[in-house]
């Protein structure tokens, strides 16, 4: 008699925010199904359709109507981060852009059937806002709508083998999760994940080589002794086994030979695409090793119509998807 092979469940996930995919991306990669997704900008949408074929709902979150939506398991998003960080104006809920945060719990409460799990990232400094009452009113909200909630800080480079410095806040919550306990120490603890989350750490990643490109590199990319900075450049960068950052007037060496945290501003003049040493010269970053650099595979498309500035916007922009694959893991073995 042949045993039968117990039939594991495909869970769903709807995506907010969602940028190229990278959340996505990682989930899929988990195993999970994704049903739809949203993202209000239109050269994101672009490189999304060419990589995913499910549903993408292109346009303004506040315009999406949860009664409309395909019910899932999961509901993740990376929701905007301008609001909640250093480089923006401290603002947080009294900035409109912080305000998406309540777009996502009406549609949570739109939808059919409420998330099993919700998955949440922003930026590191999101947790410090306001000393701390913008994150607690997040928390405090989340669990008047039924859910327990785990966070964190953690950084790409110490789980996985992606070496950038990527410190992301990451918020994990379970529906009508009863048993769990709240301690100041250990945040917000989860009893059904406390077993899988955090991650263990890693020991070492990858060499930055790794995640260069072999072939040939357009001339636009290096900086020739015609540019101002070229002095600065010759004087500082010796290793190719790390990156470096101009900082308008100098030259920062990253010692730890880490990639530096990817921004979204690398779209705007460039100056702020990391740089390396290579045998050809001194050069920056083109996208594609960006996208690298975040772990999306060599099989992501990104479109040829997009400006340069577009794509490493969206780079910057991006999750590292190889963390979002190990959280999902997590998260798939808690709800199976």
């Amino acid at each position: 008699m042949k045993s039968k092979l117990k039939k594991t469940k495909q869970y769903s996930v709807g995506g907010l925010f969602s940028g190229v995919g990278g959340i996505e991306l990682g989930f899929q990669q988990a195993g999970f199904k994704i049903s739809w997704a949203n993202e209000i900008d239109k050269n994101s949408c672009i490189t999304y359709r060419k990589n995913f074929d499910h549903q993408l709902y292109e346009g303004d979150i506040n315009d999406l109507q949860g009664s409309n939506l395909k019910p899932v398991d999961v509901l993740c998003g990376g929701f905007p981060c301008q609001a909640f960080s250093i480089a923006g104006y401290r603002k947080g809920f009294d900035d409109e852009r912080g305000n998406v945060f309540f777009q996502i719990i009406r549609l949570i409460n739109e939808l059919k059937k409420k998330p099993k799990v919700l998955f949440l990232e922003n930026v590191k400094n999101f947790k410090g806002h306001d000393q701390g009452r913008t994150f607690q009113k997040v928390i405090n909200i989340i669990e008047e709508n039924g859910y327990s909630i785990f966070f964190d800080v953690l950084n790409t480079c110490d789980y996985t083998l992606i070496p950038q410095n990527r410190e992301r806040t990451f918020l994990i919550c379970f529906r009508d999760e009863k048993d769990w306990e709240f301690s100041r120490k250990k945040n917000l603890m989860s009893k059904k994940f406390a077993d899988f989350f955090p991650p263990k750490k890693i020991k070492s990643n990858h060499p930055i080589q790794k995640f260069l490109e072999n072939s040939e590199i357009d001339e636009k990319f290096y900086y020739r002794q015609d540019k101002y900075m070229y002095p600065h450049l010759r004087k500082t960068m010796k290793s190719p086994d790390t990156l470096y950052q101009w900082r308008r007037q100098y030259v920062r060496e990253n010692k730890n030979n880490k990639c530096p945290t990817l921004t979204a501003n690398m779209g705007t003049g460039g100056h702020n695409v990391p740089l390396v040493v290579t045998d050809e010269g001194f050069r920056k970053l083109t996208p594609r090793e960006c996208f690298n650099f975040q772990g999306f595979p060599k099989s992501f498309k990104l479109p040829n119509e997009l400006a340069t500035s577009h794509l490493y916007k969206q780079a910057g922009n991006a999750v590292t998807v190889p963390m979002i694959k190990k959280l999902a893991q997590a998260i798939l073995k808690a709800i199976e």
